[in-house]
């Protein structure tokens, strides 16, 4: 006989064979003694509403990686603040109220980005610098401003399509300036505290950063296979600090698992750090621990 408990969840994009979530979700739900399955499935934009309007029951949530995070939004009876104030979702919570079914929409990138400068003892940012123009740069936009940021630069390589951008900024408090990569004024800006970048490991861009920005600011990026990237490579040989994007996955994901589980973020979830320290360990990750140079510390 099947066990009650036992949901269904999955992780969407395209691509998205690479994913580690079902190794972070998996390892989740087995420290909580919950039987449930987290799967993956290839899902491009144009296939998101027909595979949601397909779940069936048992169905709980969803994961949302590229391209889906904005192309969620109009599908949504509910989205919580911050998914509203970054234009994208990552996470789909499907529920019921009056007999009608109900998706809600989180965004837990946020979190995820903020959570893992904190553990490498990034406390306050006053500039910052962040590479990409995506979806994922608005969360990073956010996390940034979270983190006190009065100023931050993002280098694109087409501004006119990242406009949203320095809205976001307005919204949240913070002055967002556009370049285009490599422009030469740049080099105008202050130091920045923090440098993310938002880009795809196979991006090949030219960016310009001197010795002392190297050492000074920490360097947060949110790719995390393949690893290291050439930047991350750059700024560990240099002695800087490097926070690896498997942090953020990992936060993110805890807070996905909140809301799987108890449907609210804030929740927190039965002896949340032996769960968390499961998650780390499923993708031989030690939290809190920078990644310099040649060697992963913690066996990443």
């Amino acid at each position: 006989m099947s066990d009650p408990r036992a949901v269904r969840l999955a992780v969407l994009g395209s691509p998205i064979a690479h994913s580690l979530s079902p190794a972070l979700h998996s390892a989740a739900y087995r420290t909580l003694g919950l039987p449930w399955d987290y799967g993956i499935e290839d899902v491009p934009s144009d296939g998101l509403a027909a595979f949601v309007a397909g779940l069936g029951p048992g169905w709980r949530g969803l994961s949302l990686t590229m391209p889906l995070k904005r192309t969620v939004l109009p599908l949504l009876d509910t989205v919580d603040p911050i998914a509203a104030a970054t234009g994208a979702a990552n996470t789909l919570l499907l529920g019921a109220e009056d007999d009608r079914r109900v998706l809600s929409g989180f965004n837990t990138d946020v979190y995820g980005v903020a959570r893992s400068l904190r553990d490498a003892g990034v406390t306050r940012v006053r500039t910052a610098r962040v590479l990409g123009g995506g979806a994922t740069a608005g969360s990073v936009i956010a996390a940034l401003a979270d983190l006190g940021a009065l100023r931050i630069l993002v280098s694109v390589r087409d501004p006119a399509r990242a406009a949203d951008l320095v809205a976001l900024g307005r919204r949240l408090g913070t002055d967002v300036a556009l370049h285009t990569f490599g422009d030469g004024a740049d080099r105008s800006e202050p130091q920045p505290d923090v440098v993310a970048s938002t880009l795809p490991g196979s991006a090949v861009v030219e960016v310009p950063f001197d010795d002392a920005v190297l050492r000074h600011a920490v360097l947060f990026d949110v790719v995390y296979a393949p690893w290291p990237t050439a930047l991350a490579a750059r700024w560990g040989a240099a002695g800087g600090t490097v926070v690896p994007g498997i942090d953020m996955l990992i936060h993110q994901a805890l807070l996905q698992v909140r809301i799987f589980v108890g449907a609210d973020p804030a929740a927190v979830l039965p002896d949340e750090p032996a769960v968390l320290a499961a998650m780390a360990a499923s993708v031989h990750r030690e939290l809190g621990r920078e990644w310099r140079g040649q060697a992963a510390v913690g066996g990443f």
